[in-house]
């Protein structure tokens, strides 16, 4: 019987993760093609990687090389980005800035070493909004050479889907969606790396939000802990484990104490849904050592502002006209401009000022580079390699752009990228 879509109650079981592939001195292959999903009680089409939605977590030591050979099995091209790595720019995975689309039944090898230890991710960088949406994104884990001690090291990724009146993968892309805060699904599908956890354990929990438009605000119950990482980069300084928000593509790192039944819930104006919930089975003595910080990050702090460049956010429902052909704009320009917003040498520190000039949020991700975020005076906190900014909102980033090539600059609301929010800098 058919429904109306609006009629879906926003309701969460969370899945299993695929097993993981271990990629450390060996080559891996992904297949990137169509999978059949249980979502809602239904089979729906979708797309995944190796016969699996989402693609298998990938894990891998910090300093070994990921070799990976994609084999499109796709009917349209394809192009994976691996989120948050510092990597060669013709690895990047970018349609026409970096490397063309895989087209169907064609491969590419990706390699690269991974220098840093954190919580990434890889999903699709063609067709991003449709391709994503429904399903190619995966978890990448780089464990530290001497890791923290923990019983288990749990992968989260939160997603949702939007279906149909007739419970299917919603194909039709309303232009409302492009142009407020997105393709927003009524149906939560997280995913979890283990099935159980045991009173008194140590866990590291790694939650990612590869959605392609929702922003996250949720908080863990049943674990007390800190915060030891953003966006796959150690803190110095651990922070208490409140209510957390994560824009799509952002990551946060938990160590902390099994108490109960571990949950992630999600908090709205209106409404809390708890999107995972892995339940105690067991019992083990509780460590007395406090949780202790990651090891350093070997990113360079910024140094003398050599160049400084406002991005402007515009348009969307409600927003001035702007000089731009999409829905949105970066400083006037729909899509990527001719000439980068920055172009500077290898090793420069460039300030980044970014103006919200709209009625709706902007998650900014930068491609091949952390960045700092700042306080109001200018002091460097967090490195991030994804910021939210709130309607409204300006923000200055300190970027140390030490790594050459083209690289892309965009809003991952991907409804917003693809309609116009992207720019580029370039580091000779």
């Amino acid at each position: 019987m058919a429904m109306n879509r609006r009629s879906f109650l926003l309701t969460s079981v969370a899945s299993m993760l695929p097993l993981p592939l271990h990629a450390g001195g060996t080559r891996i292959t992904l297949r990137p093609g169509q999978v059949s999903a249980h979502i809602n009680q239904q089979s729906i089409d979708m797309l995944g990687f190796n016969g699996s939605w989402p693609g298998p977590e990938i894990r891998l030591r910090q300093n070994d090389r990921l070799r990976v050979r994609v084999v499109n099995e796709l009917e349209n091209g394809t192009i994976l980005h691996w989120h948050g790595i510092r990597l060669p720019n013709a690895m990047d995975g970018v349609n026409v800035l970096t490397q063309d689309a895989i087209p169907p039944g064609r491969s590419f090898d990706y390699d690269f070493k991974v220098p840093d230890a954190g919580t990434f991710w890889y999903h699709s960088h063609y067709m991003s909004v449709e391709q994503v949406s429904r399903g190619m994104f995966g978890p990448l884990i780089v464990e530290e050479i001497d890791p923290p001690d923990v019983d288990q090291d749990i992968t989260v990724m939160l997603f949702d889907v939007l279906l149909d009146a007739d419970g299917q993968f919603e194909t039709e892309f309303e232009p409302e969606q492009f142009a407020t805060a997105g393709r927003i699904g009524n149906i939560m599908t997280p995913f979890v790396s283990t099935g159980k956890v045991r009173l008194g354990e140590r866990l590291r929990l790694r939650v990612i939000n590869p959605a392609p438009d929702r922003i996250f605000n949720i908080r863990l119950d049943g674990v007390n802990g800190k915060i030891v990482a953003l966006d796959g980069m150690p803190l110095t300084q651990l922070q208490p484990m409140e209510n957390l928000t994560l824009a799509p593509g952002q990551r946060v790192d938990i160590i902390g104490d099994v108490l109960g039944n571990v949950s992630i819930i999600e908090s709205t104006d209106t409404d809390e849904t708890e999107l995972v919930r892995i339940p105690i089975d067991g019992e083990r003595k509780p460590r007395e050592g406090e949780v202790l910080p990651l090891p350093k990050s070997s990113l360079p702090r910024p140094g003398l502002v050599t160049y400084e460049a406002d991005l402007e956010m515009q348009g969307g429902a409600g927003g001035m006209a702007h000089g731009g052909f999409g829905t949105w704009a970066f400083n006037d320009t729909s899509g990527l401009p001719d000439k980068p917003l920055v172009s500077v040498p290898r090793g420069d520190t460039v300030r980044l000022r970014l103006i919200n000039n709209t009625a709706f949020p902007h998650g900014i991700h930068l491609h091949g580079h952390h960045f700092w975020e700042t306080t109001t005076d200018g002091k460097p906190t967090y490195l991030r390699d994804t910021t939210l900014l709130a309607a409204g909102e300006t923000r200055e980033i300190l970027c140390v752009l030490d790594n050459p090539g083209s690289w892309l600059l965009h809003c991952h609301m991907l409804s917003h990228q693809v309609d116009g929010m992207a720019t580029w800098l370039y580091v000779s």
